[in-house]
């Protein structure tokens, strides 16, 4: 990906805590909503809706898409170049 579109994802997950503590909540591991909500201490729908924008960006994967709950989110591999990024 080139710089310029790799700064543009950077600030949009900058530009809201929510994406960007969602974000730096998956890390390294597999978590549903309510586990990344429980962590970062905001809503269960603030969480939904910042791995919602994120999913849209393609940073995070739903690995088990077909599941009503318990859905489990990871970081896809820009998720984690942008997770670099920020630190």
């Amino acid at each position: 990906m080139d710089e310029d579109k790799l700064y543009k994802i950077l600030g949009y997950v900058k530009v809201s805590p929510y994406r960007t503590n969602t974000l730096k909540a998956l890390r390294n591991t597999l978590k549903m909503p309510s586990e990344i909500a429980r962590e970062i201490n905001l809503s269960t729908s603030q969480v939904s809706a910042a791995l919602s924008d994120l999913k849209k960006e393609n940073l995070v994967v739903c690995v088990n898409e077909e599941a009503r709950k318990g859905r489990l989110y990871k970081c896809s591999e820009l998720g984690l170049e942008i997770i670099k990024l920020l630190n």
